[in-house]
C-alpha cells in the first residue's frame, strides 16, 4: 500500500515537472521567434504577430505636414499595420492600443476609434536610423516631443 502511494506521488511530481518545463520551453520558443528588429504585436498579452519596417512597403502610404516644423511625415497607418495581425471584428471603438519604445521609455495609449479615424493620421514614419516612429495629427501626439520614436512594441487590450 505504501509502495503504491509512493509511486503515485513520484508520478505526480514527474508530471508537474514536465508541465512546468514544457511551458517554459514554449515561452522561450515564442521569445526566440522574434526576429531582431521586428516589432511584436500583443493582443490581450498574447503574441499575435510581428513585423519589420520592410514588411510595410506593401501597404498604402499616407502623409501629412507636421505643424511644428512644416516637414512632411510619410509612412503607414497604424490601423493598416494592426489589421495585418488582428481581426477588425476584435477591435471595438474603446479598445486600447499602446505603442511603446523601451529604449526611449516612452509610450502612448490610443483608442481603436482614434487609430481607425483617417483624419487623425496615426501612422508610422521611418526615422533616420531605419526605426519606426509613431506620429499623428492628434493634439497629444502632433509635435516631436510627443512622438514615440524607436517603436519596439504594440499592445492591444480591451477597455
Amino acid at each position: 500500500m505504501n509502495r503504491a502511494r509512493t509511486m503515485i506521488a513520484v508520478a505526480i511530481i514527474v508530471v508537474v515537472a514536465a508541465v512546468v518545463l514544457g511551458v517554459d520551453l514554449w515561452r522561450r520558443s515564442q521569445a526566440a521567434a522574434l526576429e531582431p528588429g521586428s516589432i511584436p504585436i500583443y493582443v490581450e498579452g498574447r503574441l499575435a504577430g510581428t513585423f519589420l519596417p520592410a514588411d510595410l512597403e506593401a501597404l498604402e502610404q499616407a502623409s501629412f505636414i507636421d505643424a511644428e516644423e512644416g516637414k512632411t511625415q510619410e509612412g503607414w497607418m497604424l490601423r493598416d499595420v494592426l489589421l495585418l495581425h488582428v481581426e477588425e471584428r476584435a477591435l471595438q471603438p474603446e479598445t486600447r492600443v499602446v505603442v511603446s519604445s523601451s529604449s526611449r521609455e516612452k509610450s502612448v495609449e490610443l483608442t481603436w476609434a482614434e487609430v481607425d479615424d483617417p483624419a487623425n493620421r496615426v501612422m508610422f514614419d521611418l526615422a533616420g536610423k531605419g526605426t519606426l516612429k509613431l506620429v499623428s495629427t492628434l493634439e497629444r501626439l502632433d509635435v516631436r516631443d510627443e512622438w514615440v520614436q524607436d517603436v519596439d512594441r504594440i499592445a492591444v487590450a480591451a477597455p
